[in-house]
């Protein structure tokens, strides 16, 4: 099952960046993350774990499989019978306006029946993220995330 997701934002790419990869900070500008801890450090590196808790669902452990600083960041929940891979793109379109496209894909026996079951909240978070990313970014006063 893929969900998938895309927002322009005027803004920068590299403020877009600093924004959404400090993700222990999602809580201050989405309503789809309750809270997001490291569990082994802040920084988006491949092989750190980051546990999310979102509403009406448990707390979930993602690992970070692949980054690309600047760029994208990939992370995966792995559950019995289930695998859900979230990839987060950033790209320039211009100087001041950035592309941020989310790509939520679950896989196995289990996972594609949670995932089709899940879809609407699952769009609906992916959603949230968009419209609170962008708000947060667009409306950026230069001080921390």
């Amino acid at each position: 099952m893929l969900t998938e997701c895309g927002v322009d934002i005027d803004a920068p790419a590299d403020l877009v960046w600093k924004v959404f990869s400090d993700v222990e900070r999602w809580p201050q500008w989405t309503a789809s993350v309750t809270r997001i801890v490291a569990l082994d450090g802040e920084a988006l590196l491949s092989g750190r774990r980051f546990a999310i808790k979102q509403p009406r669902m448990p707390e979930l452990v993602w690992v970070v499989t692949d980054v690309n600083p600047g760029t994208s960041w990939t992370w995966e929940q792995r559950s019995s019978g289930g695998l859900t891979t979230a990839r987060h793109d950033v790209v320039a379109v211009s100087a001041t306006r950035t592309r941020v496209d989310q790509r939520l894909e679950q896989r196995g026996p289990i996972g594609a029946l949670v995932g089709l079951a899940m879809r609407s909240m699952t769009r609906r978070y992916l959603d949230l993220e968009a419209a609170g990313l962008k708000a947060r970014c667009e409306h950026h006063d230069g001080s921390t995330t």
